[in-house]
């Protein structure tokens, strides 16, 4: 009786030191100062704020705020691009698409237009030399006049070049929706079916959908309403290598490729005030980089929301909110990476 005592005893000290190496990740961080900087913040990001931070696959931080909690679904705009370049590198992992191939070799409607050399890897950095428009509700009042992806990127065939493919960089929905509508060509799949297919089902991710509540146009740019908990599976999968629960969802190879730098700081022609001063990689802006290739990504939207990955830190981190993204609330988001780089270290190497 005494040895059966003493041999449960000794699991119960087994299982309790197990579970002790298990939590030093979080023992080891104190995020007081972040809640704090948060908390003053909280009222110019939007009042509703979600934080998850994550490192390899352990939640470090969760901070929810006003109504949303990490479950609350909301529209993230342009944080749709990563998700879209993501889902062309998939195609990519396959052998189905290149990303040096030409736009015309799906896409016939662009030889008309003599926009013969505008390539996926132009559409995924914004450097088609398309002529597009800096003017958000313009954009919005002009999309509602077409009743298909298809239709809407025929009508980009037919706009003027700007500039030659590859000479500069103007921020827009052209580039992306190209390549959304190349991958519904090779498919034969409309583009909201084939992302929640290919990306959101193995992710887990199902609250995020690029279907159009009213009907019009899917928009691979910036259509997608997500949750905090559902993006940070798409971010902890890049921080990942490309593996998520043990699934390889992206080649090694293709998240290598998505931390390329495509364009140089005088590219650039037009960035929202939210990203000036940085470069592009595909699909997310480079907030730091290191001989051509992104340590840190993040894909900021106009509606507030901020999903990032440092990867040479080390951890994934998302402030989900809905309110209009201005200059001042960049500025908050770029403070508050700061505190968090502090717990890892001030300075990448």
């Amino acid at each position: 009786m005494s040895y059966k005592i003493s041999s449960i005893g000794l699991k119960v000290t087994l299982l309790t030191l197990f579970l002790h190496f298990l939590s030093p990740a979080r023992a080891q961080f104190d995020w007081s100062d972040f809640d704090t900087a948060l908390e003053s913040k909280q009222r110019l990001l939007g009042e509703n704020v979600v934080v998850l931070l994550w490192n390899k696959d352990s939640l470090l931080h969760k901070k929810e705020m006003g109504g949303f909690n990490s479950k609350t679904q909301a529209p993230i705009a342009s944080c749709s691009k990563w998700l879209t370049a993501a889902l062309v590198m998939q195609f990519v992992d396959e052998g189905r698409l290149s990303l040096d191939d030409k736009v015309v070799k799906y896409i016939p409607e662009f030889e008309k237009y003599f926009k013969n050399y505008i390539t996926i890897r132009h559409c995924l950095s914004h450097m088609t030399g398309i002529e597009d428009d800096d003017k958000f509700l313009k954009r919005i009042l002009e999309r509602r006049k077409y009743a298909s992806l298809e239709e809407e990127v025929n009508a980009f065939a037919a706009r003027k070049i700007r500039t030659n493919p590859g000479e500069d960089f103007w921020y827009g929905n052209v580039g992306l929706n190209i390549a959304g509508r190349v991958l519904e060509v090779i498919s034969k799949k409309k583009f909201d079916v084939l992302i929640r297919t290919k990306l959101f089902v193995p992710l887990g991710m199902t609250k995020t959908t690029f279907a159009e509540a009213g009907g019009g146009p899917v928009n691979p740019s910036g259509g997608a309403r997500s949750t905090a908990e559902d993006y940070m599976r798409f971010l902890v999968m890049l921080l990942n290598k490309g593996k998520y629960n043990g699934v390889q969802i992206l080649s090694e190879k293709s998240v290598t490729e998505m931390l390329k730098v495509q364009n140089t700081k005088t590219q650039v022609k037009y960035a929202p005030k939210s990203a000036e001063g940085y470069t592009y990689a595909s699909g997310s802006w480079v907030i730091e980089e290191k001989n051509g290739n992104a340590t840190s990504l993040a894909s900021p939207g106009l509606f507030g929301t901020w999903p990032m990955v440092d990867f040479c830190r080390g951890y994934a981190y998302i402030v989900f909110v809905k309110n209009l993204l201005g200059e001042e609330r960049a500025d908050a988001h770029r403070e508050l990476k700061k505190i968090v780089d502090e717990q890892f270290s001030p300075s990448c190497h």
